[in-house]
Formats: structure tokens, sequence, C-alpha cells
């Protein structure tokens, strides 16, 4: 593994990097760097916007209207567009849009793998239920095979951007013999269909990007059956590493850093800068020195895939580094901001509104979103299961 980028791929860095500068609305960077919500429109138009320059599905082979990057040119494009105040690219296009070449029948990937990548069709995933998140196989939905349609019955909880979304690739129970496992099958479904609701749930920064779907008799096609009756399971073993491979948010820890620099430098700690502060600076450097090994682990994993070789628990780490990183710098902004952070302006997260406080960028959302940030140890598996998860790949057990 040579961590050292070419000619060619520093040239394609600067590229990319004058690409976002000059065709990235303001208006949008600003609200991705005061952290603030965005809308559907947001995420659409940044889309499109990729699009025309053919780079909308960074992950998608040449064939099916991707841009054949290999894993560093990835890597680079996602970190010069999180740095910039890009919003990052809907889950959709990374994770069902390999699932469909992998997996799906050519009529499945000639009708939606265009669709997706234009933004035409916008998806999300439906996986976690009341009693069915870190331990997935327990899962309740089911489908019943009648005629040529599955009818579906059960509920998802938290559905990320269900609102906005048109369809959802979703495990549902069609079988309860043998293993729980063995029982699972893959279904997209049309949001639209009759017997299908969408309750929001409003999170601690008044955000509603999850919600509850509940299917009540829900006519699905049977043609909308991805891989095989029964074998969902391991469809959503092969999702779940490109899921877990773009958490690695190597962008968006980096302007965390960036950002928690700046703000340590002009905040006074009697009389002197924070960041002269050799404990709090201790902290800072802690978080580089992490950043620098969580980078260094992706592209390990990018290393072994280029080399067809599966990653094992390093594609874990790369959720938990993110997981880690993340919270921490979070927290020493927390105590950069000091009193000034225990306000919660609900007003700040949303475009438009001035703050008035020193480092105002992110100060009145900064609590929130603190708290936000908490669900980075639970989503895509706790912290906790992955780390099982790990011991027995490693052990052998």
């Amino acid at each position: 593994m040579d961590l050292n980028e070419s000619a060619e791929e520093q040239a394609f860095r600067l590229e990319v990097r004058a690409f976002v500068r000059d065709q990235l609305p303001v208006e949008i960077r600003d609200k991705v760097l005061k952290f603030q919500h965005l809308e559907k429109s947001d995420y659409v138009t940044w889309h499109r916007i990729l699009g025309a320059r053919g780079w909308g599905a960074p992950t998608w082979p040449k064939e099916y209207g991707g841009t054949g990057w290999s894993g560093v040119q990835r890597v680079i494009f996602e970190q010069e567009c999180m740095e910039a105040g890009a919003p990052r690219l809907l889950a959709a296009v990374n994770m069902i849009g390999p699932i469909l070449m992998r997996y799906g029948t050519p009529e499945q990937q000639a009708y939606f793998l265009p669709k997706t990548r234009d933004m035409d069709i916008v998806w999300c995933q439906g996986y976690s239920e009341p009693g069915a998140g870190s331990d997935l196989a327990s899962l309740r939905t089911r489908a019943e095979r009648q005629g040529d349609h599955y009818v579906v019955n059960g509920q998802k909880i938290w559905t990320s951007l269900s609102l906005w979304a048109d369809w959802v690739f979703a495990l549902v129970r069609t079988s309860s013999e043998g293993k729980p496992q063995e029982g699972i099958s893959f279904l997209l479904i049309d949001l639209n269909t009759p017997g299908i609701t969408r309750r929001p749930i409003r999170m601690i920064n008044g955000s509603m990007e999850f919600t509850e779907v509940f299917f009540d008799n829900v006519n699905v096609p049977a043609s909308n059956l991805v891989h095989e009756k029964n074998k969902g399971w391991s469809v959503a073993k092969h999702l779940l590493v490109h899921e877990r491979s773009a958490q690695a948010d190597i962008g968006l820890c980096k302007r965390m850093l960036r950002r928690l620099k700046e703000v340590a430098t002009t905040c006074l700690k009697r009389g002197r800068p924070l960041i002269e502060d050799q404990r709090f600076r201790d902290q800072v450097v802690r978080v580089e020195m992490d950043l620098l090994a969580h980078e260094w682990t992706l592209l390990r994993v990018l290393s072994m895939i280029a080399n067809k070789r599966d990653p094992g628990p390093e594609t874990f780490v790369l959720k938990l580094g993110a997981t880690a990183i993340v919270q921490k710098a979070s927290e020493l902004l927390m105590e950069c901001a000091g009193p000034d952070a225990l306000p919660y302006v609900a007003e700040a997260l949303h475009e438009g509104w001035q703050g008035d406080l020193p480092n105002a960028l992110e100060i009145h959302t900064l609590a929130a979103n603190y708290f936000d940030w908490r669900r980075i140890s639970i989503y895509g598996g706790t912290s906790e299961v992955t780390k099982g998860i790990m011991s027995k790949m490693i052990l052998g057990l």
C-alpha cells in the first residue's frame, strides 16, 4: 500500500477542488458549514450539478453510467467535497446502486439505475424495526407471496429521509423456517403504494430526518424481489460493506478538525488562545493523530478491494474511527464555546439566521448537533455490537 498520492491523483484532487469551489452554490455551502438543516432541493441541486459533470455516481463503473474511478479517486472526491461544504450524496447512490449491479435482474438494472443516478428516484433504507436494530435478523415485517405479488405487513423505524423518498429497499421476512437469517428477502417498494404510512420522528436537533414507516397489506410486484427469495441476508451483508466504507467520513472529520483549530485559536482562556493551553492542545493533537490513523485504515481497505480481497474487520474499524473522531471534535468544540454552547436557538438551524456571538458560524447550533452526533454510535450497527463482531472475526470465534 502506497500512502503517497501519485502525480495523477494530485492533479485529480486539484480538479475536484476547483470544480467544487466554482460550482457549489454559496447558499448550500453556507448551510452545510453552519450545520443547518438542508432541504431535499439542496441535495438534488448539488447532485444534478455533479451529474452534469459526469460525477453523479462516483462509485459506479462506467458501464452503468458511473465514473469508473479508483478507490483513491473516490476518497479524494468525497474528501474535497465535504471539506468545501458540499452536501453528502444521498446514500442510495452508493448503496442500492452496487446492490442492483450485483444482484438485480436486467430489467431492474435498466429501470432503476439511470433514475437513481439522475436523482429521478430518491431512495431510503428499510432495515431497522422497533424490535430489530442491532439484532437485525429478528425483524418481523412479513411479505407473503400471493400470485404475482407480495403482500407486506409490518413496521420500520429510524428510516432516514423517507419523507423525501420515492422508494424504499427493505428487508422483509418471507419464511420462519430455519435460522432467522435464512428467511429474509430484499424487496424494492414504491412508497406511494396504498397501505403505506410515514410518520416523522422529531430529533433532538429539531430535524425530522427519521420516520416510522407502516405497511398495511401493501401489494408489491414479485418482480421487485432482488436476488432470490429467502436470500436477502446475503444482499444485506453486501450492502453493509458499502455503507460502512462510506461512513469513514474522512472529509467530515477533516473539516471538523480544521474548524476546531480555528475556534481554539480565537477563543480565549485567561487572556490567551485556548489552543495554547497544554492540556487542551494535547486533546486536539490526539484527534489529529486518530484522524491520520483513520485515513491510513481507509487506504488499506481500498488497497484490499483493488487487489480483489474482501475487507474483514477493517471496515468495522472505519465506522468506529469516524464515530470517535466526530464525537470527540464536537465535544472539544463545546469546550471552546463554554457557556455560550448552552443556549439552543432553534432558529439558528435554518437558513438566513445571523448570530451575534464570537465564532457564530455554528455556535448556536452546537449543542443541538453535539447531542445529535451521539447517534453515530448507533446507526450502521452500535459500537458495542460492532466491537463484538470484530472480536469474533479477529479471534475466529
